[in-house]
């Protein structure tokens, strides 16, 4: 069953295609030069889903295309409680899978069934014990806002997860995306209680000596997430899989969403690419600037930067959302980075760097949508 809140690419009923689909994305991989990789990611929610057998097949297909995981800087692969069986644990570690990312969410039984997770917290306590015995490194996925929740609630979730001495956070604040089953019970998010949640996150975390590093990512020393930093700093990644993304050559590209396009594609020879766009002047800035300000260290504010953005860095900056940081010498570039303010309403922020860029051109898109 998908999450109420889920907007990402999903199926259902489509197990008896979980064979072919390991095959073509083996297959997509071979349709792309031999590069060099460092971090791998296996996202998109349940790669658990797949049996232990299917998981030994996938891996064992990317080792020998890119090497030994085990080598990898980081090989993570995101894991369910529903499905993160023994035997699929023992797969991922025989692989030489290092890192999980486990959605719990929250560990509330009762808000567990109002977003439509299927596991409980117990569940979630076995599942990642398991995975620790077995050495993994571990993030835990949490979420705020959620319908129903109360601060009270969100201060028992970090209690919870902070008792298992998780390695990461991610922790984020609910979305109500269009395609969604909470967009059509019209949910919607009280930003109040979310800047309240946020606050007592980020004091909590931060007296239990995890580094804030992200908009909404916490890490003990060096564990952070190397794969998903290089994704923030603009680094070239390649995208296997239905409706996977990828960003190679200055280009950046997204696979066919519907599984039955995907497939028919990889297996006639062809690159499943729905879409692809190479982003160039004022638009690419705006991206590297979007990008790395979810880094909570900020960037290196370029002159180029300066010129193309400088209405809406001086707007942002007069509203408390965005500080410029040192560059006192004639050779300093200063540091552009969010403000405390600028965490909470971070969305406002990076919208002002994506096109169109003026306010002309935002109420002509705004009226013929």
């Amino acid at each position: 069953m998908k999450c109420f809140y889920c907007d990402f690419t999903a199926f259902s009923g489509q197990n008896a295609a979980a064979d072919r689909y390991v095959a073509a994305v083996l297959a997509e991989a071979d349709l792309y030069p031999k590069t060099a990789v460092d971090t791998l990611y296996v996202g998109g929610g349940t790669p658990t889903e797949l049996s232990a057998s299917q998981l030994t097949a996938l891996l064992g297909g990317l080792a020998s295309r890119f090497g030994p995981l085990s080598a990898l800087r980081e090989a993570t692969v995101e894991a369910s409680p529903e499905s993160a069986s023994e035997d699929r644990l023992d797969a991922l570690a025989d692989a030489g899978v290092g890192r999980l990312s486990l959605g719990l969410q929250t560990a509330s039984d009762r808000l567990l069934k109002t977003v439509g997770r299927s596991h409980t917290f117990s569940d979630f306590k076995r599942v990642f014990r398991s995975a620790r015995r077995r050495g993994f490194s571990l993030n835990v996925d949490l979420m705020q806002g959620l319908p129903g929740q109360s601060l009270k609630d969100v201060g028992a979730d970090l209690d919870a997860v902070l008792g298992l001495d998780p390695d990461h956070l991610s922790i984020y604040t609910l979305q109500v995306e269009d395609r969604t089953l909470f967009a059509k019970r019209e949910v919607e998010l009280d930003p109040d209680f979310a800047r309240d949640a946020m606050d007592e996150t980020l004091g909590r975390l931060a007296a239990a000596g995890f580094r804030h590093y992200e908009v909404s990512n916490w890490a003990k020393p060096g564990r952070e997430a190397v794969h998903n930093v290089g994704y923030w700093i603009d680094r070239p990644g390649l995208g296997l899989g239905c409706g996977a993304s990828g960003y190679l050559d200055g280009v950046r590209y997204e696979n066919e969403d519907r599984l039955k396009n995907y497939l028919e594609a990889v297996e006639r020879g062809r690159r499943p690419v729905f879409s692809a766009e190479r982003l160039e002047g004022k638009a690419r800035l705006g991206e590297t600037l979007m990008l790395r300000l979810r880094l909570v260290e900020g960037l290196s504010l370029t002159p180029q930067m300066q010129l193309a953005f400088r209405p809406e860095l001086d707007a942002l900056t007069a509203r408390g959302l965005l500080e410029l940081v040192g560059g006192g010498c004639s050779e300093c570039l200063p540091t552009l980075r969010l403000t405390r303010e600028g965490l909470f309403l971070a969305n406002e922020v990076f919208r002002e760097f994506v096109p169109p860029f003026d306010e002309h051109d935002r109420r002509q898109t705004r009226e013929t949508k």
